[in-house]
């Protein structure tokens, strides 16, 4: 005997429906209308770098160009020595990064998990100095760079940035929720300190290094000041090299626009490839 469709026990699934609350989609409205409110210069700057020097200069201003010219960015890459200023300021990202990343974390993993006299106080005096900004000392440091003979140099621009309290503070939190055991077992195995550091530790912290990686790009690669005090035309970076083109008498805005959007790429692509890190890292470095 079979049951008719009607007479067939219901079968209920373990995802129950979720309400949707009203703060919800306020906030979910509110943040999408900042969101597309910080999106407004970007677009602006990438419609820009298509049109006219006429056009730009036109009030009041168009959004989109009437006539659309890539013209701009072949005459700017090949009118600007960008490959040079490029280069400059790739190799003072990757080479600042990996120093910064090697010199934070085994600072990081001292104030972490070693307990010596005065440990509290130099990181607090370590967190002080993220409000001293460099402009209070850039004569004492510039002078320290011209007497080990790094001016003028991409060394001058990527040595005095390498260490950053910030990065201390990241990876020194994210420390410190490893387990206790988990060192103490490679101590007990008879691991050596760096190999627990090299093997154990450093593994476990890829989301904050992850983090740490990303601000370090974004700080190297938007840098303007101290590459403007300690480079000369050979070693400038692409931001210096940029303003110094903005700055002619006459200036093409057009061509302006363009290398911005151009320099604005690579930050935009490693956002977007590691902004699930970027949460991860730190959502849990704030947990201690």
């Amino acid at each position: 005997m079979t049951l008719s469709t009607s007479q067939r026990p219901t079968t209920w699934t373990s995802t129950s429906r979720t309400r949707v609350r009203p703060r919800d989609v306020v906030r979910t409205v509110n943040l999408t209308a900042l969101a597309l409110l910080v999106l407004i210069p970007l677009v602006w700057t990438v419609l820009g770098s298509f049109k006219s020097p006429t056009e730009l200069s036109r009030r009041p201003p168009t959004l989109l160009p009437e006539q659309w010219i890539p013209q701009n960015y072949v005459e700017a890459l090949t009118g600007f020595d960008v490959l040079r200023y490029l280069t400059n300021s790739v190799i003072v990202v990757v080479v600042a990064t990996l120093l910064t990343l090697a010199i934070n974390s085994m600072a990081a993993y001292a104030l972490a998990r070693y307990n010596f006299r005065g440990r509290e106080v130099l990181f607090l005096v370590t967190l002080a100095t993220i409000m001293v900004p460099l402009q209070v000392i850039l004569i004492p440091v510039y002078q320290v760079t011209a007497a080990l003979g790094l001016t003028n140099s991409l060394w001058g621009v990527i040595l005095p940035a390498i260490a950053t309290p910030t990065g201390v503070f990241l990876l020194r939190q994210y420390m410190l929720t490893i387990p206790d055991e988990l060192i103490d077992s490679a101590r007990m195995d008879g691991a050596r300190e760096f190999g627990i550091f090299w093997r154990v530790v450093l593994p476990l912290c890829r989301p904050a290094l992850a983090v740490l990686a990303i601000f370090s790009v974004l700080w190297r690669w938007n840098d303007f000041l101290w590459p403007l005090v300690v480079t000369n035309e050979r070693t400038r970076t692409l931001p210096v090299a940029l303003q110094r083109f903005a700055s002619q008498e006459v200036v093409p805005f057009n061509l302006v626009l363009a290398i911005s959007v151009v320099s604005l790429v690579p930050v935009l692509i490693c956002f977007l490839v590691f902004q699930r890190q970027i949460v991860q890292g730190i959502a849990a470095t704030g947990m201690k």
